[in-house]
């Protein structure tokens, strides 16, 4: 069986919400502009 690493899984974690914290607003902002686009 395999021993569970948790200061790997914990590493892992933080750059997944690290990443998240500006692809959302970046995503937003892209969003945003093609309704924009869209509505005119």
């Amino acid at each position: 069986m395999t021993v569970h690493d948790m200061d790997k899984a914990t590493e892992t974690y933080g750059g997944f919400m690290a990443t998240l914290k500006w692809a959302v607003p970046v995503i937003a902002v892209i969003v945003f502009i093609v309704v924009a686009l869209i509505a005119d």
